[in-house]
C-alpha cells in the first residue's frame, strides 16, 4: 500500500508543480557580490553538480526515483498529445539539456513537448519533463523559456516529488494504530485503504520553501548556462499580470506558490548577491524565433483540422428505393406534366 500511496502522491505532487513559472525583471546586475559565499555551499554557483542537493528525508533511491518516474510518464504518454515536429522538440531538448548539464539534476532527462495552449510545465521524478507548447508560445525569448525550464529542473534536482511522497507514506504509516484502535478496528482500515485516494490533500502540492528552492537553485542553473538571469523575472511576472487581465491563465495549483512579490524580490536579491556578474548573457537566438514560428504554425493548422472535424457535415437528400421507382416509372419526379385538355362536351 505505501507503494501506491508513492505513486499517487508524486503523480499528483509533481503535476501540481507544473507550470511554475519563474519571476519578473530588474535592473541588469552591474554591482558586486555583496554577500560571503561559503565555498561548496548551496549558494556557490561554482560547485554547481558537487553540492548535496536534495538531501533530507526520503524513501526512494535514485533507482527507485527513476523507475517511479518512468512508470508515471506512462502514464502521460497515454493521455497527452504531443508535438510531433522533430524541429521543435529537437530544439527544446537540446534547449533542456544544456541546463541540466549546468545543474545538480544526477539523473537523466527525457524532455518531451505537449501539444497543449495551457502555459505550464512540469517534471516527473526520475527526469522525466514535460513543456506544454504555450509556454513557448508566451515566451519572448529564449532565456524566458530557459528560466522556466531551469525552475522545473531544480525541483528534481531537489528530489522535492519523493521527499514529498517520503513524509506522506510515514504519516499513512503513523495513522494506521489510530484507525485500528478505532471503531471501526480492521473493517475502518479497510475503509481506509480504499478511499486514500481522496486523503492526502495536504500533500498534494508542494510547500512554498520548496518552490522558493526551486526559484532559488533554478536561477543559478540559468545563470550557470549562460542566460541572462533576469529573464527568469520577467516571464513570470508577464504571465501573472495576463493572469489579472484575463483570470484562469495560471492553473489553480498555484495557489501555494510564494506571492509574486515576494519570489520576485528574492530573484532580485538573488542576482544581486549571489551572482557574479557578467558583460554578456544569451537572452535570444535566431533558432528560438525560427522554432517560435514553426511551432505557431503548426498549432494554427492543428486548431484549423480540429475546427473542421468539429463542424456539421451538410449531405445531398438520397432517395429510398421506392421513390426512385416511382421517379423512374411515373412522373419523373417534381417536374410538372402537361396534360391536353379534354372536352366535356365536344362539338
Amino acid at each position: 500500500m505505501a507503494a501506491r500511496w508513492g505513486v499517487t502522491l508524486v503523480l499528483l505532487g509533481s503535476l501540481a508543480l507544473a507550470g511554475t513559472v519563474a519571476a519578473q525583471q530588474e535592473p541588469q546586475n552591474t554591482g558586486q557580490q555583496t554577500e560571503k559565499v561559503k565555498k561548496g555551499s548551496k549558494a556557490d554557483v561554482e560547485a554547481i553538480g558537487n553540492r548535496d542537493v536534495g538531501k533530507g528525508f526520503n524513501l526512494y533511491s535514485l533507482e527507485r526515483e527513476i523507475a517511479l518516474g518512468k512508470q508515471l510518464a506512462q502514464e502521460v504518454e497515454r493521455s497527452a498529445h504531443f508535438v510531433d515536429d522533430p524541429v521543435v522538440a529537437d530544439y527544446i531538448n537540446r534547449v533542456g539539456q544544456n541546463l541540466v548539464r549546468n545543474s545538480d539534476a544526477r539523473v537523466p532527462f527525457t524532455i518531451k513537448v505537449i501539444d497543449s495552449d495551457e502555459v505550464n510545465a512540469f517534471a516527473l521524478p526520475g527526469g522525466f519533463f514535460y513543456v506544454n507548447s504555450g509556454v513557448i508560445l508566451r515566451a519572448d525569448n529564449e532565456a524566458e523559456l530557459a528560466g522556466v525550464m531551469a525552475h522545473e529542473i531544480a525541483h528534481v534536482a531537489a528530489r522535492h516529488a519523493t521527499r514529498n511522497a517520503s513524509k506522506a507514506e510515514v504519516t499513512q504509516m503513523a495513522m494506521i494504530p489510530l484507525i485500528l484502535l478505532g471503531p471501526g478496528g480492521w473493517t475502518g482500515y479497510g475503509i481506509y485503504e480504499g478511499l486514500n485516494f481522496g486523503i492526502p490533500l495536504t500533500f498534494l502540492r508542494f510547500s512554498r520553501s520548496a518552490e522558493a528552492e526551486a526559484d532559488y537553485l533554478g536561477l543559478q542553473y540559468l545563470y550557470k548556462a549562460g542566460y541572462d538571469p533576469n529573464a527568469f523575472v520577467t516571464f513570470f511576472e508577464k504571465v501573472q499580470a495576463e493572469d489579472r487581465r484575463r483570470p484562469g491563465t495560471i492553473p489553480k495549483v498555484f495557489s501555494t506558490h510564494p506571492p509574486t512579490p515576494e519570489r520576485i524580490l528574492a530573484a532580485q536579491k538573488e542576482i544581486r548577491t549571489i551572482l557574479p556578474p557578467r558583460s554578456e548573457y544569451i537572452v535570444d537566438t535566431s533558432e528560438f524565433e525560427s522554432v517560435k514560428r514553426r511551432l505557431q504554425a503548426y498549432v494554427s493548422g492543428r486548431k484549423l483540422r480540429d475546427q473542421r472535424e468539429g463542424q456539421p457535415t451538410l449531405r445531398k437528400k438520397t432517395e429510398t428505393a421506392s421513390q426512385a421507382g416511382e421517379k423512374k416509372n411515373g412522373d419523373e419526379g417534381d417536374r410538372p406534366v402537361l396534360k391536353k385538355r379534354t372536352d366535356d362536351n365536344p362539338h
